[in-house]
């Protein structure tokens, strides 16, 4: 195998936009640093700060049934706890999210941006030892830009990796192949991965990733080309260490 990784992406907020990495630390049963780290429960959701535990992704602001979230720009700085939000290129919003007003800015931000669909007060939320991921388990998710490629020739028009939310683009690999790394150990850069499953895709894919529009369906043309609904693998982080940007993908005997 002559993979390799083309980019490291992580999300701080869930639905929210990407912040690409030349390198980063895994630890051991965790996702990238401060990937997931934070969400925007809404109005109705079911999640208690006082008393967190992982709730599925219908409980927050997210792009399957929130595309608007596409149309924004954030960044967030893990030093300083600060997210600036942007839209059409000029700042929003801005707050400390490890303080109180921090927050306050950004959920009233939120609370005007999303209106209705906020289903009333948005809260950003966030619970050490939590992933706001689509799974219990903290994984990190590999996306081979083979098979995105491949699926270009199926929906006849080019896809944005970014549309699949990645932590790890991998290129050398042949498309789909990944799948065939479901079970195995991967060795990358100085830490050790066991891929646990293929990754279902779900209508967040749908969404452009610049301009909101739900403009593909991505499930359906999987499920028309290939027979079934999958991209990516998610891994299991079981030795911990610095991966870059450009670090080869070597499968591990066992």
């Amino acid at each position: 195998m002559n993979a390799q990784i083309a980019a490291i992406h992580y999300y701080p907020v869930k639905g929210l936009s990407t912040q690409p990495l030349d390198s980063t630390v895994l630890t051991p049963g965790e996702g990238l640093p401060n990937d997931r780290r934070f969400a925007i429960a809404h109005g109705a959701s079911r999640f208690d700060p006082s008393q967190p535990e992982w709730q599925p992704k219908r409980q927050f602001l997210m792009l399957m049934q929130n595309e608007r979230l596409a149309a924004l720009t954030t960044r967030f700085d893990p030093e300083s706890t600060m997210l600036t939000v942007e839209r059409d290129g000029k700042p929003v919003a801005r707050g400390n999210l490890e303080t109180q007003i921090g927050r306050d800015l950004i959920n009233q931000f939120f609370a005007a941006y999303m209106g209705r669909e906020a289903l009333g007060a948005p809260k950003l939320v966030e619970a050490p030892g939590i992933m706001f991921s689509d799974t219990r388990e903290n994984f990190v998710s590999l996306i081979n830009l083979a098979s995105l490629k491949d699926l270009e020739r199926v929906v006849r028009r080019p896809i944005d990796p970014r549309r699949f939310r990645g932590n790890l683009l991998v290129e050398r690999l042949p498309a789909w192949g990944e799948f065939d790394l479901v079970g195995q150990e991967l060795s990358i850069g100085d830490a050790r991965l066991v891929v646990r499953e293929r990754i279902g895709r779900c209508a967040a894919t749908n969404v452009d990733p610049d301009s909101g529009a739900r403009d593909l369906n991505i499930p359906k043309s999987l499920l028309t080309g290939y027979g079934h609904a999958d991209c990516g693998i998610y891994a299991e982080v079981i030795e911990g260490g610095r991966i870059s940007v450009a670090d080869p993908i070597v499968a591990v005997p066992a």
